[in-house]
């Protein structure tokens, strides 16, 4: 039985993202601490560039913090709409490039580049697709080569900023070895603590322990430490389509012509699609609404919006939509909504206005709607 083929994986990331696309859109931003996220009481930093970092900001700091650490930093809210192009852009150079890949955040693609090695250098031609990207969207990258996601992610951080690594099959704990365990994906700050008080501090350390020391202290985790710390990882590059699509739509007992009662139908039809987008922590990118006339006379319109997920974002677009559809008086067989562009890159896009209440809130009447049913809460009014 032949063997499977070594994987080769690159792990592209678009350095400093958000402060690079409003550095684009304003270049006198450029070189200095600039940090994004929300400007009222509550906010927090979503992103921010190198400069700031020097000064021991981070994301999800609070606003008030990092301004006393640095007031002289430069504070904007975020072009949330210009962060979906330019991660559209790339994932449209990416995709007429690369034989295989995974859109894994709005600013972070797995590729597999396994078998290319017959007909090309995989390491320059990843050199050279880099080079590509940042001639054509002016955007920073950085990116590594290896035999998983894992060591690739890994060394694409070690890689940073805007620059590039290749650890050759064989060598990934030797690469390893020296770095601090909170390197590792999926170690956060709770394990990090608790690795440290077992005197454990480097990936060296993690891979000299048995698996029934870790287990001992991890549970099941503690196996999936231990082959990390080996460098295994087998999960693989999913195929990227963001063209699937989510509707509803409902045909009527009865042709209806109050404006009340479509839009309060609307609304509901919005609010049930937009739970099972965040129930599968997706984000749409694009609306569109579908009215069908007695005659069965059928009309839409869509309209490509800034990727989201909330109630609140995307019921004024079904209705500003089915306002410029709808002929006044008209009764109506048929109503429904389809959001598309369908993407996986929920949270990120929303961090910079003041959503970690707003997240909150949704995730209460989630709750809800999971414990009572889908209908169990909905908008009063279409008004």
């Amino acid at each position: 039985m032949a063997e499977s083929p070594q994987r080769i994986i690159a792990h592209f990331d678009l350095d400093a993202f958000f402060v690079s696309v409003e550095c684009i859109s304003d270049p006198s931003l450029k070189g200095k601490p600039l940090l994004v996220g929300g400007h009222n009481e509550r906010g927090v930093v979503a992103a921010c560039s190198y400069e700031a970092r020097k000064y021991g900001i981070h994301s999800a700091m609070p606003m008030k913090t990092a301004m006393r650490l640095c007031p002289h930093a430069t504070v904007v809210s975020g072009t949330r709409g210009e962060y979906s192009k330019f991660s559209r852009w790339v994932t449209e150079i990416i995709a007429s490039k690369a034989p295989l890949f995974e859109k894994a955040s709005i600013d972070e693609f797995y590729l597999d580049l396994t078998g290319m090695e017959k007909y090309f250098q995989p390491y320059q031609w990843t050199i050279d697709l880099r080079q590509h990207i940042m001639n054509e969207t002016k955007l920073p990258i950085s990116f590594a080569l290896a035999s998983n996601k894992m060591i690739a992610k890994i060394a694409t951080n070690e890689a940073k900023p805007n620059g590039y690594m290749h650890i050759p099959n064989g060598m990934e704990q030797e690469f390893l070895a020296p770095l601090k365990v909170n390197k590792i994906p999926g170690v956060g700050e709770h394990t990090y603590q608790g690795l440290l008080e077992l005197g454990i501090e480097t990936i060296r350390d993690l891979s000299e322990k048995p698996i029934a020391f870790l287990e001992k202290h991890f549970g099941k985790y503690g196996s999936e430490l231990w082959n990390k710390a080996h460098g295994l990882h087998f999960r693989e590059v999913i195929s990227y389509h963001e063209a699937k699509s989510i509707s509803t739509e409902n045909t009527f007992d009865e042709n209806i012509a109050d404006i009340d009662t479509l839009l309060n139908e609307l609304i509901q039809q919005t609010e049930k699609i937009a739970f099972e987008l965040r129930q599968d922590n997706k984000m749409a990118g694009c609306i569109a609404v579908k009215i069908r006339y007695p005659n069965f006379e059928t009309t839409s319109r869509q309209t490509t919006i800034p990727y989201t997920f909330y109630d609140d974002e995307l019921i004024p677009k079904a209705k500003e939509l089915f306002n410029k559809l709808y002929r006044k008086g008209e009764p109506v067989r048929l109503l429904g909504v389809r959001f598309s562009e369908l993407t996986s890159e929920a949270i990120q896009t929303n961090l910079f206005s003041d959503t970690g209440k707003k997240t909150e809130l949704y995730k209460a009447i989630d709750e809800v709607k999971n414990r009572f049913g889908v209908s169990s809460i909905t908008k009063a009014t279409g008004k």
